[in-house]
């Protein structure tokens, strides 16, 4: 299994078997940590690909301290195989290390290689949106409604709160795009809150062609709406795509050994 994640400032490209992704981060005020949480694990295959994005309620010491709690609850958790299991017990565990009104929003993705499934689960978090090339327009993931049980709240507010599941195929060239609720609650040029359909139109104007650059794009262009857009809050943005690539033979026969080897773990967390 290797790891990477934090609660720093990052700007970063990983590629992982059937995937591309871009990791971009900035906590509050320029500070050393902060209350949003990005994590990437890949099992030992190559396989199995995890990401996660969080975003822990408010600012400063103590959002760091907790953020980098929950990175440690998932890094304990990260075996658990089933996807909506997975939250489910990070959330029981989060709320046992969180304070009194303190909680966290959550997107966690499980892409498996060989089928090139996408398994998402949204614990309260900002809607993510995809583009997929069938369609060629970038649209929200939205979650199946449960109405019969306590489903798909933030971590840490409902200890026995369930988790549905949303499933995408991804083909070669599909974007999925997470990020946390600074960009959501930008404004517009006339004040106006973007909320998601506003973020969504500002998505839909850029060049998705330009992977590397989407992300600083995306970034000016909310910038541009107001200067003092993203600057209020910690605010990470995640772009995934799909390649199509596989999982080489040695690293599926090789699987079993390093199961047996300590974790390399490669976080870059605060202390």
């Amino acid at each position: 299994m290797e790891v990477w994640g934090g609660n720093r400032k990052a700007d970063r490209f990983l590629e992982t078997p059937g995937l591309e992704a871009w990791i971009y981060s900035q906590p509050h005020e320029q500070a050393p940590g902060g209350g949003d949480v990005y994590y990437v694990s890949s099992c030992a295959s190559g396989r199995i690909t995890r990401f996660l994005l969080a975003d822990v309620s408010g600012h400063g010491v103590d959002a760091s301290k907790l953020a980098i709690g929950l990175r440690e609850l998932m890094r304990r958790n990260i075996n658990i195989v089933q996807q909506n299991r997975f939250v489910a017990d990070v959330n029981q565990q989060f709320a046992e290390v969180a304070s009194a009104h303190q909680f966290a929003t959550a997107v966690v993705c499980s892409f498996f290689s060989p089928t090139r499934r996408l398994t998402l689960c949204n614990a309260g978090h900002p809607e993510p949106v995809c583009l997929q090339q069938q369609d060629g327009q970038w649209t929200s993931i939205s979650q199946p409604s449960d109405t019969r049980e306590l489903s798909d709240f933030p971590l840490g507010v409902i200890d026995e709160a369930s988790y549905t599941q949303t499933v995408l195929t991804l083909s070669d060239g599909d974007l999925v795009l997470l990020f946390s609720d600074a960009f959501v609650e930008s404004v517009d040029a006339n004040g106006d809150l973007l909320g998601a359909d506003g973020l969504l139109s500002i998505i839909r104007s850029l060049e998705s062609d330009q992977r590397d650059r989407f992300i600083p794009a995306l970034n000016d262009a909310v910038r541009a709406q107001d200067p003092s857009n993203l600057s209020d809050d910690d605010a990470t943005v995640l772009l995934i795509r799909a390649t199509g690539t596989r999982p080489s033979v040695k690293n599926n026969l090789l699987a079993p050994i390093r199961m047996l080897r300590p974790a390399r773990d490669r976080t870059e967390l605060s202390t």
